[in-house]
């Protein structure tokens, strides 16, 4: 089982979600207050099991329903993900990945450790 990770920043409060091996597979923006940030976990508890995969990577690619994650490619060349909320609002971002098997393997795993996590601060 997966868990949140609450810690203040310079300018507010984020999230990581960790999974069972502690590493992190999805970080949220900068939120100004600690409800606010609750809100975000919320919502990716909410989003994230239900939500389908939409490859931005191929051309034509299916346009899919929020919520979804959306796989893309940066600037580097790396698979990333992000996950939005069914207003369209970013809710989570991944890592870059080198494969995009391990990009959506790093999908499943966010969908598998949102379930039951439990919220800790940072200190």
């Amino acid at each position: 089982m997966g868990k949140f990770i609450m810690k203040k920043t310079n300018t507010g409060v984020k999230f990581d979600l960790k999974a069972t091996n502690g590493e992190v597979i999805a970080t949220s923006e900068v939120y100004a207050a600690d409800a606010s940030c609750l809100k975000g976990i919320a919502s990716v508890v909410k989003n994230a099991p239900i939500a389908p995969v939409e490859d931005q990577t191929v051309e034509g690619y299916k346009t899919e329903k929020h919520p979804k994650f959306e796989v893309y490619t940066d600037k580097a060349g790396e698979f990333r993900f992000r996950l939005k909320a069914r207003n369209g609002e970013i809710i989570a971002v991944s890592e870059g990945y080198k494969t995009m098997k391990s990009c959506l393997n790093g999908i499943d795993s966010v969908k598998r450790n949102v379930v039951d996590a439990p919220i800790e601060k940072a200190e």
